[in-house]
């Protein structure tokens, strides 16, 4: 890896021929077209248009030893036995599976060192990923499937009995256990791993608009959506920005991690994965970002305090990625934990997925003094394109940073439609190389979210001042944050509704210092009906997800609504706090 300043000085020439004349040092924003453009370094992309995203990464020159270690068992993956591993996964897959560019598998499995290797194996055949959640019920699973239709699942055998019967599995772990349920076993991925390819397969031609990814994230209405992304999207992401890599400052720099150069020569300082890779940021952080770049990530299976803070200190970990809620869990058990735990090491946290107050970030601080508290913005239809906060802006609370490389932003009166400038809220708009092209076989939402010229409307109400630094206001969208997941009211609606003692209901979020937030039930009954909260939670609890769980119950003699139809939220939204 070296610094090219002849590179960077052709890549900051096009950026300045792309860019209209008059745009703001300072803030990025254009009056030209009232649009906001990064402040950061442009990052090349590949010229080819036939290229995967799994080639691209494979290219990519680092001098990583270690690929992914296992927290639990300590067994320890290399860069070299991981490619040798897609290598043949791929083989398998396309001589015996007969997976060809287009086809679709799922992955249903927790955190583990087999995803990365599913994935990049599958995505170099030109065929697709998706993934499930592993805490979803059977039926939500049965929904993604029948809407996918993949020709194969990777699971777990104490996971497959969530899949359909009749679908053909392939075992992740190693001891094969015969599952129930079923489902038909074809084939155990340790020992694929083993087999030595025959060396005959004729590869597709990929190409880079091909769909690469298919992760499915609830909306609004309640109907969960497949994005679909491509190899060039993903290709963005995982891009090395090498123009950030200059000698003077020591400083390497990828979407929101920031790794020193001590760091990058000492590869076995681990990065902790926290987050699930199921998820568009787990998925695309840790099993194929550092990939790319060659650092050493450490898997939890799934996110407990306990063992990740073991983790910091049998790792030396310097950097975190956390939801707001384990800030607030670690604020307040500050003192148990530095008994327990050697943290001296970590130097950096960077929060998403939720709003990171002011106030909670100060109490961390205070309790840990060397740690910066950085935030970070993306959503599943931008594939990391965001905004992240650097280093020395630590210290500017309730921004999320600025834009990433290549992304340009507007912020839409959402009333009028108008344009707006700096210091002004609006919905936040986003576009450039890594903005997903739509949803899966569903051309009403992606009209509704992506327009013509290719602005991804983010339903998020939010405004840039005058340095470019990003702040998300409100959301326009009706989303629950619990922990960091998405919950959908209206999906609880509809459940809520089949009860035969429920006449009407309303799904909003209630404020919870732990969580964040949580689903909260206004419900109607129907006359003569003595149907309890309990009840109603404990129906919901037996068809969704425990992170889709109603936790408080209402009830109320009608719901709010407009004259079309739709739910007063902000009128409901009022009432917790005053009234219960």
């Amino acid at each position: 890896m070296h610094y090219d300043k002849e590179r960077n000085k052709r890549e900051k020439k096009k950026a300045n021929v792309e860019r209209p004349s008059l745009v703001d040092s300072r803030s990025g924003f254009c009056k030209e077209n009232s649009t906001f453009y990064s402040k950061r370094n442009p990052i090349s992309l590949p010229a080819s248009p036939s290229l995967d995203v799994t080639t691209f990464i494979s290219c990519q020159i680092h001098r990583g030893i270690t690929a992914f270690i296992d927290a639990t068992t300590g067994q320890r993956l290399s860069f070299s036995d991981l490619w040798r591993a897609v290598d043949r996964v791929a083989e398998w897959l396309y001589s015996e599976v007969g997976l060809r560019r287009g086809d679709v598998i799922l992955i249903l499995s927790p955190n583990s060192f087999y995803i990365p290797i599913v994935c990049l194996a599958v995505m170099s055949l030109g065929a697709v990923v998706t993934t499930a959640n592993t805490l979803s019920t059977a039926g939500e699973i049965s929904k993604q499937i029948a809407d996918s239709k993949p020709t194969l699942a990777f699971t777990t055998a104490q996971l497959a009995h969530k899949l359909p019967a009749g679908i053909s599995i392939v075992l992740t772990e190693e001891e094969h256990v015969e599952p129930t349920g079923g489902v038909r076993v074809v084939g155990v991925l340790f020992e694929m791993m083993k087999k030595e390819p025959s060396g005959q397969r004729v590869r597709d031609r990929v190409n880079q608009e091909d769909t690469a990814v298919m992760l499915y994230s609830s909306g609004t209405t309640g109907a969960s959506k497949g994005v679909i992304s491509s190899h060039r999207n993903l290709t963005s992401y995982t891009r090395p920005d090498k123009n950030r890599f200059v000698p003077d400052l020591k400083t390497f720099e990828i979407s929101f991690i920031y790794m020193t150069n001590i760091q990058l020569k000492l590869m076995e300082l681990g990065l902790i994965c926290t987050v699930p890779m199921f998820h568009t940021f787990g998925l695309l952080m840790f099993a194929m970002a550092t990939v790319a770049i060659g650092l050493t990530v450490v898997i939890l299976r799934r996110f407990e305090l306990n063992d990740l803070l073991a983790a910091v200190e049998k790792y030396r970990a310097t950097a975190l990625i956390l939801a707001p809620p384990v800030l607030v869990v670690m604020t307040n058990e500050a003192d148990i934990i530095k008994e327990k735990c050697d943290l001296s090491s970590l130097k950096k946290v960077t929060c998403g997925g939720a709003p990171l107050s002011k106030e909670v970030t100060e109490g961390f601080l205070k309790k840990y003094p060397t740690v910066h508290v950085l935030q970070a913005y993306a959503l599943t239809e931008s594939n990391g394109g965001g905004a992240y906060m650097d280093m020395v802006d630590s210290r500017r609370y309730g921004t999320v940073g600025t834009l990433t490389p290549d992304v340009e932003a507007r912020i839409v009166d959402p009333n009028t439609g108008r344009l707006l400038g700096t210091n002004q809220t609006g919905e936040l708009w986003l576009k450039g190389p890594s903005i997903s092209k739509g949803y899966f076989k569903n051309q009403e939402a992606t009209s509704e979210t992506f327009n013509l010229e290719g602005w991804l409307k983010t339903g998020d109400l939010c405004n840039i001042d005058d340095d470019g630094f990003l702040y998300v206001v409100d959301r326009l969208k009706e989303l629950i944050k619990y922990i960091g997941y998405q919950v959908a009211p209206a999906e609880l609606e509809a459940l809520l509704i089949t009860h035969r003692d429920i006449l009407d209901a309303a799904v909003i979020p209630f404020p919870d210092k732990e969580a964040g937030q949580y689903p909260m039930a206004y419900v109607t009954r129907k006359l003569g009906s003595n149907l309890s909260e309990k009840q109603v939670i404990d129906f919901i609890s037996k068809q969704v997800a425990p992170y889709k769980k109603i936790r408080k119950v209402a009830f109320i003699n009608s719901i709010p609504k407009t004259a079309s139809g739709k739910i007063l939220r902000k009128d409901l939204i009022k009432l917790p706090s005053s009234k219960l």
